[in-house]
């Protein structure tokens, strides 16, 4: 196909890899695997598609060439997709089509299959949550995101919450301001109304880390 290249997007652990594939002005595809898979589970099939779309297969945090989350950290289903979310906005990619394999048929213990079977809820989970962003869902041995109909809209509502305020706070993101003791001892009571000075103070023993700079 041409043009394959390498990409890596930051991310507050380390970072996102990601393997491209096309003309970086094509059609926006992002390619999304399967569990204990990584972005070259695309290797053979994406020289076999159109030659006018910019694939781009992300590997999943923890797979791949990506940063592992830290340790002791587990890793949600819904923290997948906050990725992929992550990933298209490192992009700007406001709409684009969405690839998603899963490996159920390939694994043969009860536990795997289960893994998989949720793994593959990913890619329609993430058109649940922004259908304005995805103008075409590919599912490759996948199946559909079902919820209970009396449950849809207040799943929908409460989880993307949750990953728009994520997003939006790692984007505020600030290196820390050093402030005097006194400073940060009147930050502290102005945030807390029911502190006493004296109980601020006791708190700040081990809620305030010295400094060079203060």
């Amino acid at each position: 196909l041409g043009m394959l290249s390498e990409l890596k997007f930051p991310v507050p652990w380390g970072h996102v890899a990601a393997k491209a594939w096309g003309p970086s002005d094509g059609h926006p595809v992002l390619c999304l695997h399967g569990w204990l898979d990584n972005a070259n589970t695309f290797d053979k099939l994406i020289p076999l598609l159109p030659r006018d779309c910019y694939y781009v297969a992300m590997d999943f945090s923890g797979h791949g060439l990506s940063s592992h989350r830290p340790a002791g950290s587990p890793y949600h289903f819904l923290d997948y997709v906050t990725d992929v979310r992550r990933v298209a906005a490192a992009l700007q990619w406001r709409r684009f089509t969405l690839m998603g394999h899963s490996m159920g048929k390939t694994k043969t213990s009860l536990k795997a299959q289960l893994f998989s079977f949720w793994y593959c809820f990913i890619s329609p989970q993430f058109c649940f949550l922004y259908p304005e962003m995805v103008d075409k869902l590919i599912l490759l041995e996948n199946l559909g995101f079902l919820l209970a109909p009396e449950d849809t809209e207040a799943w929908l509502k409460s989880k993307r919450m949750v990953i728009d305020r994520l997003l939006s706070l790692e984007a505020k993101q600030q290196t820390p301001k050093a402030r005097s003791p006194e400073a940060a001892l009147q930050r502290l009571l102005e945030a807390n109304r029911h502190l006493t000075a004296e109980g601020g103070a006791i708190l700040l023993q081990r809620g305030a880390t010295e400094t060079p700079a203060g």
